[in-house]
């Protein structure tokens, strides 16, 4: 049985924030124990959705459905109104995930969605602006981390304009790369470093 990281999906979500972790997720290219996760995602029911990109999705369970004992990650993106408690649904299925010591990622608006329900006010954290999540009323602003990315035990956050670094983030937490591998990973597709590239496929020939 594959181990299954959860993807939640809802109207208006960004198509952006998700994409490099569902593409080189589902690639067996370069993991270490290819095929090893699948991605199922999670909606409010079985009804299709439309991204921010305008793509229907259909979700493989709903959210009653969703299971810490099989999940091994829960993802959380943005959308046009997750800051603002369109999410928050979602976001007591978060708190279940990392009640039961399973780390949720969150980016862009999912990060202030976390911040409404208190979920980053007593562990290090980032988002779009420290500004961004005040207006949620959150309390949390001292651990606030002016970075790309910052992971946890439990948590990842990241901004709305940092879907590579969610991604490699994630990957690191899921162990999916070797170090060297994620390094190269990182070296392409981070830094446009075209050598990336070539470390990667040395390490494919091998």
């Amino acid at each position: 049985m594959k181990d299954v990281v959860y993807l939640a999906i809802y109207d208006g979500i960004s198509d952006w924030e998700y994409g490099y972790v569902l593409a080189h997720i589902n690639s067996p290219e370069f993991q270490i124990t290819p095929e090893r996760f699948e991605v199922k995602t999670v909606g409010r029911t079985k009804e299709s959705i439309k991204t921010k990109g305008g793509l229907t999705v259909v979700p493989d369970l709903t959210l009653q459905e969703l299971s810490t004992s099989e999940g091994k990650m829960l993802i959380l993106c943005g959308s046009d109104n997750a800051a603002t408690g369109g999410i928050d649904d979602f976001v007591e299925a978060a708190k279940c995930f990392i009640d039961n010591r399973i780390c949720v990622a969150a980016i862009c608006g999912a990060t202030a969605a976390l911040a409404r329900r208190g979920l980053l006010d007593k562990v290090l954290h980032t988002s779009n602006a420290k500004e961004f999540l005040k207006m949620t009323g959150y309390v949390g602003s001292q651990n606030y981390v002016q970075k790309p990315v910052v992971s946890t035990d439990y948590l990842i956050t990241a901004s709305g304009i940092e879907p590579i670094a969610f991604a490699a983030e994630i990957f690191k937490k899921l162990e999916i790369y070797s170090k060297d591998t994620l390094n190269s990973w990182v070296k392409l597709f981070e830094q446009r470093d075209i050598t990336g590239f070539y470390d990667l496929m040395e390490k494919a020939s091998k």
